[in-house]
């Protein structure tokens, strides 16, 4: 999380008071007159941390939409792109049948086109099968990590 910039003048975001007059309602902090109590401080100090993440949360949602939205832009150029390639494929193999149909008959040149094509589909779902036996969605390293974390998190806890 980041924390709220202050300008040159010690204004924080767009209340225009330094930080220290906007918690105390005005009054600075100095420590000597404050008749709050701890319970009053913590209570405030707790408000503000509430705050602080609730705005950073929705920082991150907005972020988050907006990166959305640029990849499903993204994701739609590819699938025009899909399907103009697989037109450019289904051309090339007319332009390939017609080529072969000066040597042979125009019925060995389609067999011999599809034959092709039979062989590309068959190599390529064998590599697809063996990328996704090798697929591993457990996330190994991301859950170590994450159970360090709250080994972490209980030893400070507990020191």
């Amino acid at each position: 999380m980041s924390m709220p910039e202050s300008g040159a003048s010690g204004y924080v975001n767009s209340d225009r008071a330094p930080y220290s007059e906007r918690t105390t309602g005005g009054a600075p902090t100095t420590g000597e007159g404050d008749d709050r109590s701890v319970g009053e401080i913590v209570g405030e100090i707790a408000s503000d941390l509430s705050n602080l993440v609730k705005q950073e949360l929705d920082l991150a949602k907005t972020e988050a939409k907006n990166e959305a939205r640029k990849a499903a832009r993204g994701a739609g150029m590819f699938g025009g792109a899909a399907l103009a390639a697989n037109l450019a494929l289904v051309f090339l193999s007319l332009c390939l049948l017609f080529l072969l149909d000066n040597w042979m008959h125009t019925a060995w040149a389609a067999l011999i086109v599809a034959a092709l094509w039979g062989i590309t589909a068959a190599v390529l779902a064998l590599r697809g099968r063996k990328e996704f036996q090798e697929f591993n969605p457990a996330l190994e390293t991301t859950q170590q990590t994450l159970k360090e974390d709250v080994q972490w998190a209980r030893e400070q806890k507990n020191s």
